[in-house]
C-alpha cells in the first residue's frame, strides 16, 4: 500500500545525519503526535507521520563558544527552507510518489513561520498537522533538541508507528 515506510526513511543515511543534528527523540516525539492529531483532522497518517518525522532535517548547528546559541537560532534560521529540500530529495530517492513527496516537504516548508518576515500562513490541513505535533513537543530554548534516545530505542517506536499507519490505512479502505 505504500511505496515508503517510517523505517526506510529513519535507517537512511541521510536521515540519520540529520535527524541526529536537529534530534532523534524529538522527530520521533513528534511524528507520534502527527499520528494522533492526523486522525482527528482525516488527514493521511502516512504523509503527516513522514513529514513530522523529517520537519527538522534542515537544522544548522548554531553554536557560540562550544554551546547551542538558542538565540543565534532563532535570528538566522532557515532549517524549514532547508528541510523541505533535503526531505523531497530523500524521499525521492526512495521510491516516494512525487506528489506526495511535494506534500511532505511543503508541511516541513510550512511548519514554523519563524523565518518569515509576516507570521500569517494560511496552511492546508496537513501543514497543520505537523506545526500542531511540533508544537506539542516544544521545550524552552529549543531543550527538545537535546532529548536523547538509544538507537534500539527509536527504531522500536519507528516500526511501531509504521504498524499503526498500516492498521489506519486498511481500516480506511474497509470503510470506503
Amino acid at each position: 500500500m505504500r511505496k515508503v515506510t517510517l523505517e526506510q526513511i529513519y535507517t537512511h543515511p541521510i536521515a540519520q545525519k540529520y535527524l541526529g543534528r536537529s534530534g532523534q527523540a524529538h522527530a520521533i516525539s513528534v511524528a507520534e503526535h502527527a499520528l494522533v492529531i492526523s486522525e482527528k483532522k482525516q488527514v493521511d497518517p502516512d504523509t503527516a507521520v513522514k513529514a513530522a518525522l523529517l520537519h527538522d532535517i534542515g537544522h544548522y548547528e548554531w553554536y557560540s563558544d562550544g554551546k547551542w546559541d538558542y538565540d543565534l537560532y532563532k535570528q538566522n534560521d532557515i532549517h524549514a527552507i532547508k528541510g523541505a529540500a533535503r526531505a523531497h530529495k530523500l524521499l525521492i530517492r526512495l521510491g516516494e510518489e512525487p506528489q506526495a513527496a511535494k506534500a511532505i516537504s511543503l508541511a516541513i516548508l510550512l511548519h514554523t513561520d519563524s523565518y518569515l518576515p509576516e507570521h500569517n500562513l494560511k496552511l492546508d490541513p496537513l501543514q497543520q498537522v505537523v506545526a500542531e505535533a511540533d508544537t506539542a513537543d516544544e521545550e524552552t530554548g529549543g531543550a527538545h533538541h537535546y532529548k536523547t534516545i538509544s538507537q534500539q530505542e527509536a527504531l522500536k517506536r519507528i516500526r511501531k508507528l509504521d504498524a499503526s499507519i498500516e492498521k489506519r490505512m486498511i481500516r480506511q479502505v474497509q470503510t470506503s
